[in-house]
């Protein structure tokens, strides 16, 4: 899927002397060596440039970001040429182009994939530019790879358990759930409401049981430990015991993926699921209950005694430059998508997605808003790296504990079996 986006198609809508205003306002440097040289950031009069990315195919944020594309391209007087892959597609999709020399301009990438792409050695190092931005530290930190800044950081939080305060004070639930003996109370009391409820929409299929790694930690594996494989470990036996124990109560749904407890969430059948900060804006867009997004709690991961650490598993996006001509001009744009509060504010208020400066945080429209507030304290303060990002084949390494984690829950092994055939599978990826 494809599209391009030119001047005229967007000068009706924004205005070209106030976009090149904006333009001039936020746009590094192109001073230095030339393009002979090989810098990626010396303009090389090359204006239009491709710009690929899975949120221009998702409902939630496709008409926010085609938008701000149009916007830019007005602006700059460069034609964007869009591609969009869905996400569980994107990366493989991804790495076929880049492999291939198909593909230059700017990509969107989960922080998860920046070492993959990284190996490619096609990446375009942004630490020069980087500082300009205003970044946040911790912002900075997840969109490096191998300690160069190979993305600019568009979004940043961590994946955790959202719930429906309606559903919850209907089984009167009155707080959060703080520990897995409390979390196992709530899931019962919401089951016995009947009518359809999935207690808890927790992942199921294959494609997202990497959601199972922090429920890991917190029954105390370490998952990986000192660089070796540790799944298999009594702790993160008991974690699948205990998961496939509510699978078996019906307390978790089956056959379901991140996709399919939005749409869940939104039809308001659903007690708790498990999202990143972008989720509020895919519920409430696909839900005919307008005050849903009143009703959304952000909810620290129950922890196994009382006083242990709330784990996450980190998440985010950010915006990476391919080399190859208009690399420049690729470099102006992700510099104005993430830092310009031109750019930045719009993307948070159409995709609900929070910016990665200080200056945009501290902004009024951000601190104003309860539901990022209480996700970024509850669940975002509290989030920590996948360890397997470490790992060249993370994808794969994740993939195999999700076929183990999967074989448990539908009893074709027992958790023990299951995670120790995943443990030997892992481990013979990581040679």
């Amino acid at each position: 899927m494809s599209h391009t986006y030119s001047r005229r198609s967007v000068g009706k809508l924004f205005g070209l002397a106030a976009g090149a205003a904006v333009l001039s306002a936020c746009a590094p440097g192109t001073s230095g060596p030339s393009t002979s040289s090989g810098d990626p950031f010396a303009d090389n009069g090359v204006k239009d440039f491709s710009f690929t990315a899975w949120s221009l195919n998702e409902a939630s944020t496709k008409d926010v970001l085609t938008t701000m594309v149009n916007a830019y391209a007005g602006s700059a007087g460069a034609k964007v040429t869009t591609a969009s892959y869905p996400y569980n597609d994107y990366l493989n999709q991804l790495l076929l182009q880049v492999r291939g020399g198909t593909l230059t301009g700017v990509i969107q990438t989960d922080v998860a994939w920046l070492a993959t792409l990284a190996a490619t050695g096609k990446l375009v190092d942004l630490g020069p530019i980087a500082a300009k931005g205003g970044y946040t530290d911790a912002a900075l930190g997840i969109a490096k790879a191998n300690g160069k800044q190979y993305g600019l950081p568009w979004t940043t939080a961590g994946i955790g358990l959202i719930g429906n305060k309606e559903l919850l004070d209907r089984a009167g639930i009155a707080q959060a759930p703080t520990t897995i003996a409390d979390f196992e109370n709530a899931l019962r009391a919401l089951k016995g409401l009947g009518g359809g409820v999935v207690p808890w929409a927790a992942m199921t299929k294959v494609d997202q049981l990497k959601d199972f790694i922090p429920w890991m930690w917190v029954f105390g594996s370490p998952v990986v430990d000192n660089g070796k494989i540790a799944v298999g470990d009594d702790a993160s036996v008991e974690a699948l015991t205990w998961y496939k124990k509510l699978y078996d109560e019906k307390l978790i749904a089956p056959d379901v993926n991140r996709f399919d407890a939005r749409a869940l969430f939104a039809q308001g059948k659903v007690g708790f699921y498990e999202d990143a900060i972008g989720g509020r804006g895919a519920v409430t867009k696909a839900s005919t209950d307008k005050t849903l997004g009143d009703k959304l709690l952000p909810i620290s991961r129950p922890v196994k005694a009382s006083g242990d650490q709330s784990r996450h598993l980190a998440w985010g996006h950010a915006l990476a430059v391919l080399q190859g001509d208009g690399s420049a001009a690729a470099a102006k744009f992700v510099t104005a998508m993430t830092s310009d509060p031109t750019y930045t504010n719009q993307w948070y208020k159409g995709a609900g997605l929070p910016p990665t400066t200080t200056a945009g945080l501290a902004s009024a429209d951000v601190k104003a808003d309860a539901f990022v507030s209480a996700f970024t304290s509850a669940i975002g303060a509290h989030s920590t790296p996948d360890p397997f990002w470490i790992y060249p084949k993370f994808a794969q390494i994740e993939t195999a504990l999700a076929n183990a984690v999967q074989s448990a829950l539908i009893g074709k092994a027992s958790p023990k079996d299951a995670l120790a055939t995943a443990k030997s599978q892992m481990e013979a990826l990581t040679a």
